[in-house]
């Protein structure tokens, strides 16, 4: 970058860790006018943020968008793709915290931790020997989406003594652990995590049909996409005792719509927190103000959503 550039964001950021990464030649606006989006040529955007075609007329010498995770779902993709820009994603800063999300919800679920902290609060610790208490070790667990989520989820299983097996259609799992339907999944799982991506064929990927086939005293985590999971199902295999227990840390809308799975005993929920750690926040800013630096310098960003954007041809 040899000249002063402009660069806005879109929702709260940490603005010294962005601006320490794209430098004294970067221009960085919080609170952007509709002159400052007339001559950004970055801009770096939180999860809630609509970026659609309006917003890209809005700023006509857009040259990036570096979106905060991985999520690109308010995010006019196509559009960026048609004027050139690429929208960089942010995928290695919270693969860790969420895949440390997966288990701690897991651990809740399995040790029963809700219905045991009622318990003593009720002063009926008499009762203790009626509720069930599991255990992640010699359990098998089931990912369905087997990407760098999935993968450091199968890595921390093993740290537990858990069996792993996985099924993914796009990015196939190890043939020791890969199952060749989700059938097959969902029948040899003591705990589900989905971590798929959404899609028009996997809205609703895990319904009625799949939950009828899980074990009894199974435990079910979406830390993946709200849409991937149908809640009315899933409540109805809390009631039947097909599914132990829900955690939930994505839902479809957001902010979360109530349901009447939220009041189930068994059931935790997190506001899409998961991967939201102090540390992962800041390496999310750190990649996302990178990949901006990256292509007003003409280098290819790390990681992008739109593959067919031609790095050489928008530098030539």
């Amino acid at each position: 970058m040899t000249s002063q550039h402009v660069v806005v964001a879109l929702g709260p950021v940490d603005v010294d860790t962005v601006t320490a990464v794209l430098g004294e030649r970067v221009t960085f606006v919080t609170d952007p006018t509709p002159y400052d989006l007339a001559v950004a040529e970055g801009a770096i955007v939180r999860a809630d943020r609509h970026v659609d075609d309006d917003f890209l007329r809005q700023a006509p010498r857009l040259r990036v968008i570096a979106r905060t995770g991985v999520g690109v779902d308010l995010v006019d993709v196509p559009a960026a793709s048609a004027r050139g820009i690429p929208v960089v994603i942010t995928p290695n800063s919270g693969s860790r915290a969420v895949a440390e999300g997966v288990f701690a919800m897991a651990l809740h679920l399995a040790k029963r931790l809700n219905p045991l902290t009622e318990l003593v609060r009720e002063g009926r610790w008499a009762e203790r020997s009626t509720l069930v208490v599991g255990d992640l070790d010699g359990a098998t667990l089931g990912i369905i989406g087997y990407g760098r989520i999935g993968r450091r989820v199968g890595e921390l299983a093993a740290v537990f003594g858990m069996r792993t097996i996985a099924y993914d259609p796009f990015s196939p799992p190890p043939s020791e652990i890969a199952c060749v339907d989700l059938g097959e999944l969902f029948e040899s799982s003591d705990v589900l995590t989905l971590h798929a991506p959404l899609t028009e064929n996997t809205r609703h990927l895990v319904g009625a049909d799949l939950l009828a086939r899980v074990r009894p005293g199974t435990i079910l985590i979406n830390c993946g996409r709200g849409g991937l999971l149908d809640l009315d199902a899933a409540l109805a295999a809390l009631e039947w005792g097909r599914l132990a227990g829900v955690g939930l840390d994505v839902f479809d809308p957001e902010p979360a719509l109530y349901h009447p799975l939220f009041d189930h005993p068994d059931v935790v929920l997190t506001p899409h927190l998961m991967g939201m750690t102090q540390r992962a926040m800041k390496l999310t800013f750190v990649d996302a103000a990178r990949g901006v630096a990256d292509v007003l310098a003409g280098r290819e960003p790390a990681a992008i959503a739109n593959p067919d954007w031609n790095h050489r041809k928008a530098t030539a």
